[in-house]
């Protein structure tokens, strides 16, 4: 925003409507943003603005690498940069929080902005800046709340093995399930007259509402439409081995649900999406284990009020996450 406003006060910039709700800028003349001290002087200042840092502070060579890569995407001075508008997510009594945007830790890549919207029982945590791999637009966070996890007690739950295994059963459950549908959909007939095999004894499980980690789907989705578990706060606590950027964290939560996280390679190659646990902890706060990576992210409320950036329906709010994710295709 800086970059922006100020090639346009020095008349630096040229301004491009392309379309309906979008714009472009490109500056004219590079040269005013670059330091004597050459790139290494920019890289500098740019650290000690961004991170408050030195690159002396910075031991570990895998963030080296992440920093140094996310200073040369945003200090492209030459390329043009494209300004779409975005809707904040609608509301519902049903929802479990207000939706909304939050700012949340990704490791070495600092603090990312997301967008948490409910989209019946399931919440999609969309990512509105983004980093080397997994970049703006995509969906960070996919989370399934007919699928509740009840935590094992506060001694156990320092075992990481042991909350992994939960949140494994349940995603093993989950492939079965799509597997059948599918199969379902390919053989609509064959399903309705019970000839088909069960996953694993899966659906057999289902018919009586119980998933293999021993959760009550129907009540927990009677549960999420209401908006009622965790009225009374749980115990919680990070399983040891689990990374956290910050420590600080709250000890009890409301409740917690089965959810996929997107992790990638630099340049957004070989995306794939991995099991973890969404910890609902407050009205401002949740947070999101990543089990194959042994990390965890802590997404805090964005308080700032923005005026006027309500969808005008909720269909163009459906369009405009349907477009984010072609952002980077």
């Amino acid at each position: 925003m800086f970059v922006l406003e100020t090639c346009l006060q020095q008349r630096f910039s040229c301004l491009q409507i392309v379309k309906k709700d979008e714009f472009s800028t490109k500056c004219n003349q590079t040269d005013f943003h670059r330091m004597s001290g050459g790139r290494q002087e920019e890289f500098r200042t740019w650290l000690a603005e961004e991170w408050g840092r030195t690159l002396e502070d910075i031991f570990h060579e895998h963030m080296q690498e992440l920093i140094l890569m996310k200073f040369i995407y945003t200090s492209q001075y030459d390329n043009c940069l494209t300004y779409r508008r975005i809707y904040l997510p609608p509301s519902s009594p049903e929802d479990l929080i207000p939706p909304g945007l939050f700012k949340g830790t990704y490791g070495s890549h600092g603090l990312e902005i997301v967008m948490l919207s409910f989209h019946g029982t399931h919440v999609k945590v969309t990512k509105i800046t983004g980093d080397p791999n997994v970049p703006a637009g995509q969906l960070t966070l996919h989370i399934d709340m007919t699928r509740r996890v009840h935590l094992p007690d506060i001694e156990h739950l320092h075992n990481f093995d042991k909350l992994s295994r939960i949140v494994l059963e349940i995603h093993q459950q989950v492939q079965c399930d799509q597997q059948n549908q599918e199969h379902c959909q390919a053989s609509t007939q064959h399903c309705l007259d019970s000839s088909q095999p069960a996953c694993n004894g899966v659906q057999e499980r289902q018919e009586q509402g119980v998933t293999a980690a021993g959760v009550d789907m129907q009540m927990d989705a009677e549960g999420a439409a209401a908006g009622e578990p965790g009225t009374a706060g749980l115990p919680f606590v990070l399983p040891v081995g689990v990374m956290a950027r910050n420590e600080v964290y709250p000890r009890t939560c409301r409740a917690c649900f089965y959810g996929t996280g997107l992790i990638a390679g630099h340049g957004f190659t070989s995306p794939e999406r991995t099991p973890g646990l969404f910890i609902l902890f407050n009205e401002q706060c949740f947070g999101f284990i990543w089990l194959d990576l042994k990390s965890f992210s802590l997404y805090s409320r964005i308080e700032d009020s923005l005026k006027n950036a309500q969808a005008p329906i909720r269909e163009a709010f459906e369009l405009m996450l349907k477009n984010m994710q072609s952002w980077t295709s």
